[in-house]
Protein backbone atom coordinates (compact mmCIF):
# COMPACT_ATOMS: atom_id res chain seq x y z
CA UNK A 1 0.00 0.00 0.00
CA UNK A 2 1.73 3.10 -1.00
CA UNK A 3 0.05 6.48 0.65
CA UNK A 4 3.50 8.22 0.27
CA UNK A 5 3.90 11.15 -2.08
CA UNK A 6 4.51 15.31 -2.26
CA UNK A 7 0.82 16.65 -1.26
CA UNK A 8 -0.77 19.85 -1.41
CA UNK A 9 -2.23 22.00 -4.53
CA UNK A 10 -0.06 24.94 -3.41
CA UNK A 11 3.43 24.04 -2.98
CA UNK A 12 3.44 22.63 -6.22
CA UNK A 13 3.09 26.40 -7.89
CA UNK A 14 6.12 26.74 -5.41
CA UNK A 15 8.49 23.88 -5.43
CA UNK A 16 7.35 21.44 -8.50
CA UNK A 17 10.41 19.49 -8.26
CA UNK A 18 9.55 18.57 -5.33
CA UNK A 19 6.45 16.85 -6.93
CA UNK A 20 8.75 15.36 -10.04
CA UNK A 21 11.02 13.88 -7.66
CA UNK A 22 8.39 12.46 -5.22
CA UNK A 23 5.36 11.64 -7.10
CA UNK A 24 6.65 10.49 -10.57
CA UNK A 25 10.35 9.09 -9.41
CA UNK A 26 9.09 7.03 -6.16
CA UNK A 27 6.09 6.11 -7.22
CA UNK A 28 8.26 4.50 -10.44
CA UNK A 29 10.66 3.08 -7.78
CA UNK A 30 7.67 0.97 -5.85
CA UNK A 31 5.88 -0.02 -9.29
CA UNK A 32 9.58 -1.62 -9.76
CA UNK A 33 9.67 -2.91 -6.35
CA UNK A 34 5.98 -4.35 -6.38
CA UNK A 35 6.78 -5.84 -10.08
CA UNK A 36 10.46 -8.25 -8.61
CA UNK A 37 8.38 -9.29 -5.61
CA UNK A 38 5.43 -10.58 -7.10
CA UNK A 39 3.28 -8.72 -4.90
CA UNK A 40 -0.59 -9.71 -4.71
CA UNK A 41 -2.12 -6.30 -5.66
CA UNK A 42 -0.15 -2.33 -5.54
CA UNK A 43 -2.59 0.15 -3.90
CA UNK A 44 -1.67 3.19 -4.64
CA UNK A 45 -2.87 6.99 -3.41
CA UNK A 46 -3.94 9.07 -6.01
CA UNK A 47 -6.45 12.54 -5.96
CA UNK A 48 -9.88 14.46 -6.34
CA UNK A 49 -7.69 16.63 -7.84
CA UNK A 50 -7.22 14.94 -10.98
CA UNK A 51 -10.79 16.24 -11.65
CA UNK A 52 -9.53 20.06 -12.37
CA UNK A 53 -12.74 21.95 -12.51
CA UNK A 54 -14.89 20.10 -13.87
CA UNK A 55 -18.48 20.80 -13.77
CA UNK A 56 -19.69 17.14 -14.18
CA UNK A 57 -21.08 16.23 -10.43
CA UNK A 58 -20.25 14.04 -8.83
CA UNK A 59 -17.31 13.32 -10.25
CA UNK A 60 -17.24 9.73 -11.73
CA UNK A 61 -14.06 7.33 -12.18
CA UNK A 62 -15.41 6.78 -15.79
CA UNK A 63 -14.68 10.61 -16.86
CA UNK A 64 -12.04 11.81 -18.36
CA UNK A 65 -9.40 13.52 -16.58
CA UNK A 66 -7.16 15.00 -19.20
CA UNK A 67 -7.22 18.75 -17.79
CA UNK A 68 -5.20 19.42 -14.18
CA UNK A 69 -5.06 22.88 -12.97
CA UNK A 70 -2.45 22.05 -10.56
CA UNK A 71 1.00 19.96 -11.15
CA UNK A 72 0.10 18.08 -8.10
CA UNK A 73 -3.10 16.87 -9.82
CA UNK A 74 -0.89 15.92 -13.23
CA UNK A 75 1.54 14.19 -11.50
CA UNK A 76 -1.08 12.13 -9.74
CA UNK A 77 -2.55 11.65 -13.02
CA UNK A 78 0.78 10.41 -14.23
CA UNK A 79 0.46 7.85 -11.62
CA UNK A 80 -2.43 6.49 -12.65
CA UNK A 81 -1.02 5.97 -16.13
CA UNK A 82 2.01 4.48 -15.24
CA UNK A 83 0.25 2.07 -12.95
CA UNK A 84 -1.92 1.28 -16.18
CA UNK A 85 0.95 0.25 -17.71
CA UNK A 86 2.68 -1.96 -15.26
CA UNK A 87 -0.69 -3.38 -14.76
CA UNK A 88 -0.74 -4.26 -19.04
CA UNK A 89 2.54 -5.60 -19.32
CA UNK A 90 3.33 -7.33 -16.18
CA UNK A 91 -0.32 -8.21 -15.20
CA UNK A 92 -0.01 -6.56 -11.68
CA UNK A 93 -3.26 -6.22 -10.15
CA UNK A 94 -3.49 -2.24 -8.91
CA UNK A 95 -5.72 -0.05 -7.60
CA UNK A 96 -5.82 3.66 -6.99
CA UNK A 97 -7.96 5.29 -4.92
CA UNK A 98 -8.81 9.05 -5.40
CA UNK A 99 -8.92 10.00 -1.83
CA UNK A 100 -11.65 13.30 -1.08
CA UNK A 101 -9.80 15.99 1.68
CA UNK A 102 -9.33 13.81 4.05
CA UNK A 103 -9.07 15.14 7.86
CA UNK A 104 -8.79 14.07 11.05
CA UNK A 105 -6.69 13.38 13.94
CA UNK A 106 -3.19 13.46 12.97
CA UNK A 107 -3.88 15.23 9.47
CA UNK A 108 -1.01 17.85 8.12
CA UNK A 109 -0.60 20.78 9.47
CA UNK A 110 -1.28 22.92 5.84
CA UNK A 111 -4.53 21.74 5.42
CA UNK A 112 -7.50 24.26 6.04
CA UNK A 113 -9.18 22.27 9.34
CA UNK A 114 -6.03 22.42 11.03
CA UNK A 115 -5.01 25.87 10.04
CA UNK A 116 -8.28 27.57 10.95
CA UNK A 117 -8.41 25.52 13.96
CA UNK A 118 -4.92 27.01 15.43
CA UNK A 119 -5.99 30.27 14.36
CA UNK A 120 -9.55 30.20 15.74
CA UNK A 121 -8.26 29.51 19.66
CA UNK A 122 -5.60 31.86 19.30
CA UNK A 123 -8.38 34.28 18.13
CA UNK A 124 -6.15 35.40 14.86
CA UNK A 125 -7.71 35.39 11.50
CA UNK A 126 -8.47 33.05 9.14
CA UNK A 127 -7.82 33.68 5.21
CA UNK A 128 -11.45 32.23 3.19
CA UNK A 129 -10.71 31.84 0.11
CA UNK A 130 -13.22 32.84 -3.06
CA UNK A 131 -14.64 34.87 -0.33
CA UNK A 132 -15.89 31.65 1.06
CA UNK A 133 -17.77 30.20 -2.24
CA UNK A 134 -16.61 26.58 -2.37
CA UNK A 135 -17.48 23.14 -1.73
CA UNK A 136 -15.71 20.11 -0.72
CA UNK A 137 -16.48 16.65 -0.26
CA UNK A 138 -14.61 16.10 3.70
CA UNK A 139 -13.60 12.89 4.37
CA UNK A 140 -12.81 11.47 8.09
CA UNK A 141 -9.68 9.57 8.21
CA UNK A 142 -11.79 6.79 9.81
CA UNK A 143 -14.00 6.11 6.42
CA UNK A 144 -10.60 6.39 4.28
CA UNK A 145 -9.30 3.40 6.01
CA UNK A 146 -12.28 1.58 5.89
CA UNK A 147 -11.81 1.95 2.25
CA UNK A 148 -8.41 0.79 1.80
CA UNK A 149 -9.16 -1.96 3.85
CA UNK A 150 -11.84 -3.21 1.65
CA UNK A 151 -9.58 -2.77 -1.53
CA UNK A 152 -6.78 -4.27 0.40
CA UNK A 153 -8.98 -7.55 0.42
CA UNK A 154 -10.22 -7.79 -2.59
CA UNK A 155 -7.39 -7.29 -5.74
CA UNK A 156 -8.88 -6.56 -8.90
CA UNK A 157 -9.21 -9.99 -11.35
CA UNK A 158 -7.12 -10.31 -14.45
CA UNK A 159 -10.34 -11.63 -16.45
CA UNK A 160 -9.90 -9.04 -19.59
CA UNK A 161 -13.51 -7.39 -17.83
CA UNK A 162 -13.86 -3.43 -17.88
CA UNK A 163 -12.79 -2.34 -14.72
CA UNK A 164 -13.66 0.98 -12.57
CA UNK A 165 -12.14 3.29 -14.17
CA UNK A 166 -11.65 1.49 -18.06
CA UNK A 167 -9.19 -0.57 -17.59
CA UNK A 168 -9.05 -4.04 -19.28
CA UNK A 169 -5.96 -5.12 -17.39
CA UNK A 170 -6.15 -6.03 -13.59
CA UNK A 171 -5.88 -2.05 -12.57
CA UNK A 172 -9.07 -0.16 -11.40
CA UNK A 173 -9.34 3.22 -10.02
CA UNK A 174 -11.78 4.22 -7.16
CA UNK A 175 -13.31 7.49 -5.43
CA UNK A 176 -13.05 7.36 -1.50
CA UNK A 177 -14.87 10.62 -0.44
CA UNK A 178 -18.29 11.26 1.30
CA UNK A 179 -20.18 10.99 -0.90
CA UNK A 180 -21.37 14.78 0.64
CA UNK A 181 -19.61 18.50 -0.67
CA UNK A 182 -20.25 20.70 2.30
CA UNK A 183 -20.05 24.95 1.34
CA UNK A 184 -16.64 26.07 3.26
CA UNK A 185 -18.59 28.38 5.04
CA UNK A 186 -20.25 25.31 7.27
CA UNK A 187 -17.52 23.87 8.05
CA UNK A 188 -15.65 27.05 9.18
CA UNK A 189 -18.89 26.97 11.55
CA UNK A 190 -18.94 23.87 12.63
CA UNK A 191 -14.96 24.44 13.75
CA UNK A 192 -16.30 27.64 15.51
CA UNK A 193 -18.75 25.67 17.44
CA UNK A 194 -16.10 22.67 18.76
CA UNK A 195 -13.87 25.71 19.46
CA UNK A 196 -16.14 27.71 21.46
CA UNK A 197 -15.13 30.74 19.56
CA UNK A 198 -15.78 33.19 16.31
CA UNK A 199 -13.30 32.96 13.35
CA UNK A 200 -12.16 36.44 12.01
CA UNK A 201 -12.87 35.86 8.64
CA UNK A 202 -10.29 36.88 6.21
CA UNK A 203 -11.90 37.26 2.67
CA UNK A 204 -9.93 36.37 -0.09
CA UNK A 205 -9.98 35.79 -3.75
CA UNK A 206 -9.89 32.02 -5.42
CA UNK A 207 -6.19 31.13 -5.23
CA UNK A 208 -4.23 29.48 -8.30
CA UNK A 209 -4.76 25.87 -8.40
CA UNK A 210 -7.64 25.68 -6.37
CA UNK A 211 -10.88 24.24 -7.73
CA UNK A 212 -14.63 25.26 -6.90
CA UNK A 213 -15.73 21.91 -5.84
CA UNK A 214 -14.93 18.34 -5.00
CA UNK A 215 -18.04 15.44 -5.10
CA UNK A 216 -17.23 12.12 -4.91
CA UNK A 217 -19.53 9.32 -6.64
CA UNK A 218 -18.67 6.33 -5.01
CA UNK A 219 -20.75 3.95 -6.78
CA UNK A 220 -18.17 2.12 -8.43
CA UNK A 221 -16.48 0.97 -4.49
CA UNK A 222 -20.02 0.72 -2.68
CA UNK A 223 -21.07 -1.70 -5.08
CA UNK A 224 -17.68 -3.61 -5.59
CA UNK A 225 -16.84 -3.80 -2.02
CA UNK A 226 -19.67 -2.34 0.25
CA UNK A 227 -17.83 0.84 0.90
CA UNK A 228 -20.43 3.06 3.06
CA UNK A 229 -18.87 6.34 4.41
CA UNK A 230 -20.76 6.90 8.24
CA UNK A 231 -18.93 10.36 9.54
CA UNK A 232 -20.13 13.80 9.01
CA UNK A 233 -18.51 16.76 9.82
CA UNK A 234 -20.84 17.20 12.65
CA UNK A 235 -19.28 14.74 13.80
CA UNK A 236 -15.83 14.43 12.72
CA UNK A 237 -14.64 18.30 12.74
CA UNK A 238 -15.22 18.41 16.74
CA UNK A 239 -13.31 15.00 16.78
CA UNK A 240 -10.19 17.08 15.16
CA UNK A 241 -11.07 19.90 17.41
CA UNK A 242 -10.87 17.34 20.72
CA UNK A 243 -7.48 15.54 19.38
CA UNK A 244 -6.13 18.82 18.53
CA UNK A 245 -6.41 20.57 22.00
CA UNK A 246 -4.83 17.62 23.56
CA UNK A 247 -2.13 17.47 21.14
CA UNK A 248 -0.79 21.12 21.01
CA UNK A 249 -2.40 21.67 24.66
CA UNK A 250 -5.03 24.83 23.70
Amino acid sequence: VHLGAQAGVRYSIDNPRAYVQSNLVGHLNLLEIARHRDVRQFVYASSSSVYGNSDTVPFSVDQRVDHPISLYAATKKADELMSETYAHLYRLPMTGLRFFTVYGPWGRPDMALWKFTSAILQGKPIDVYNHGDMRRDFTYIDDIIAGVLAVIDHPPADDGEVKPGGSVSPHRLYNIGNNQPEPLGRMIDVIEAACGRQAIRNMLPMQPGDVYQTYADISAIAADLGYAPSTGIDIGIPRFVDWYRGYTGS
